[in-house]
């Protein structure tokens, strides 16, 4: 019953979300309408809104079971409470995609973000978002590991340097195995 309640929950203000996508807060002073209007649609292309799309219904799933614990006997009227309160305050979302696009207006110029928008709305785009967390990590990884091989290799020949001038010098050189590998950072 109290993953159903959740999921009704979720739709609930999903729906009402969407509804009220349209409407949003009057325009900020100090950005055009047409420079919003560029940072919304980026925003859209980049999908960056849709990382808060779960923030009300995971805080009211959060309420929800706070106050269940509080008042067990009223888990049927904290469930409509809850979701008639985030319902309400699901308008509240425009406000924040509204700052999003303020925040991407004040680092880009307009033009700079229909070129952003034009390109991730592209197939090309679209594959970056969806696989550029992959090569970024897995460009990560290459980093650390040739960061280990070249860490090795220059204390070993190093060593070798060394060890070669203090023979020249007359000097007794380290073994190398006395000297530890500097660890990649």
């Amino acid at each position: 019953m109290k993953m159903k309640s959740r999921f009704g929950l979720s739709v609930a203000i999903a729906a009402t979300i969407m509804g009220l996508g349209a409407f949003s807060v009057a325009s900020a002073q100090d950005i055009s309408p047409e420079h919003e209007a560029a940072a919304k649609a980026a925003l859209q292309a980049l999908g960056i809104n849709n990382q808060f799309d779960e923030i009300l219904p995971n805080q009211a799933d959060l309420v929800q079971s706070q106050l269940t614990q509080v008042y067990p006997n009223y888990h049927t009227v904290i469930d409509e409470v809850v979701t008639d309160t985030a319902i309400a305050l699901a308008p509240r979302r425009a406000d924040l995609e509204k700052e999003g696009a303020q925040i991407y207006a004040n680092i880009f110029t307009a033009e700079e973000l229909n070129q952003l928008a034009e390109f991730y709305s592209s197939d090309v785009g679209k594959k970056f978002i969806q696989y550029g967390p992959i090569a970024a990590r897995e460009l990560g990884q290459a980093g650390d590991i040739w960061a280990r091989g070249i860490a090795r290799d220059l204390s070993q020949q190093a060593q070798a340097e060394l060890n070669r001038r203090i023979e020249a010098d007359g000097g007794t050189p380290v073994e190398a195995t006395e000297i530890p590998a500097v660890p990649a950072q």
